[in-house]
């Protein structure tokens, strides 16, 4: 399978730079199995059946991206993302930069440990206090726009930190549409991956089948197992918010069973894998060409069936990407 078959025609005035206002009047491309629907988010309540299972990925974006200066004098920029015992991994903006470089974030100063292709490791007394201080919300480079608030690029309910991009499907929420789910006879439940660059980074080999994914902690509680592998025994339907969710769910699940679990996800999904977790829906963005994210949204729902629904919404103007629209894609072999 090869990178370009992941290639669409695209109108890069339809990257969105804010999230809507309110945020649940984005609109909502419902691609069904006989067809799609065209509506607005506020309507995804109305879309529910009594007994669905609906999960979503409840990591906090940090602000996580900072600005250093070298010791000439020249510019850097970090993005930390993930603790190790000899300090933090990071990715590092800037020439000539290699271990045993110094780095100034403020009064602190970072050393590059160690370089392994394009990740560092830098020691430091504390970043978690650097990017309380220094640290800004790590958006996207397609968004140029600077954020009005930090909590733009959150979703209202995020609760653990740990992620340095957002799981941008849970961007579409509000309380209202929260508690008109509350009012269906449905259940929420939750599932923890904190977005590292594994989620992002560009796919640069020809063959789709030689990219590795980064890996990404994640947590799957018992309560969250046990709703879904339920579900899935009494033909109820589940619903994953975000691509996250999904790589959550699957990273611990065999033939419908979900296993209550914490360690690191380094899934590939792409089409021809076969799905464990009973997934029936799967509520998303618009993604990059090329990327893995279109990749495992094409696995989930074929890969004909997501080109041509992607061609009718760039035909239709959805905003796309982080800020973009939604999309509810019902799965191949979904209990509809």
């Amino acid at each position: 399978m090869k990178l370009s078959d992941f290639d669409y025609e695209f109108d890069r005035r339809l990257i969105a730079q804010r999230p809507a206002k309110p945020r649940d009047s984005s609109r909502l491309f419902y691609m069904k199995q006989d067809g799609s629907e065209h509506l607005r988010f506020y309507r995804f309540p109305d879309l529910l059946q009594d007994g669905d299972v609906i999960v979503r990925n409840v990591s906090k974006v940090i602000p996580a991206r900072l600005e250093a200066k070298k010791e000439t004098g020249g510019k850097a920029e970090i993005l930390f993302y993930r603790p190790l015992d000899e300090g933090w991994e990071c990715l590092i903006k800037g020439s000539n930069i290699k271990a045993g470089s110094k780095l100034y974030v403020g009064n602190e100063e970072l050393t590059v440990i160690k370089k392994e292709g394009s990740k560092y490791v830098v020691s430091s007394a504390d970043p978690k206090d650097l990017m309380k201080s220094h640290g800004k919300m790590p958006t996207p480079p397609y968004i140029t726009e600077e954020l009005q608030a930090s909590d733009e690029y959150q979703t209202i309910y995020a609760q653990e930190e740990g992620s340095i991009a957002a799981p941008t499907a849970g961007l579409h929420f509000t309380d209202e549409v929260l508690d008109a789910i509350s009012q269906k006879n449905v259940e929420l439940h939750d599932v923890i991956l904190h977005v590292g660059p594994g989620t992002f980074i560009p796919v640069r080999t020809d063959d789709v089948e030689d990219h590795k994914m980064g890996t990404e902690y994640y947590e799957i509680p018992e309560t969250t197992a046990e709703a879904v592998t339920v579900a899935n025994n009494e033909g109820r339907r589940v619903i994953v918010v975000g691509t996250t969710t999904v790589r959550t769910l699957e990273s611990a699940s065999k033939n419908g069973v979900i296993y209550p679990k914490k360690g690191w996800a380094d899934l590939f999904i792409y089409p021809g894998y076969e799905f464990q977790s009973g997934m029936d829906l799967l509520l998303t963005n618009f993604h990059l060409p090329r990327s893995t994210l279109l990749m495992l949204v094409s696995a989930f729902a074929g890969k004909e069936r997501v080109m041509d629904a992607y061609g009718e919404a760039v035909q239709m103007k959805y905003r796309f990407y982080s800020f973009g629209d939604a999309m509810l894609m019902e799965g191949k072999n979904a209990k509809i």
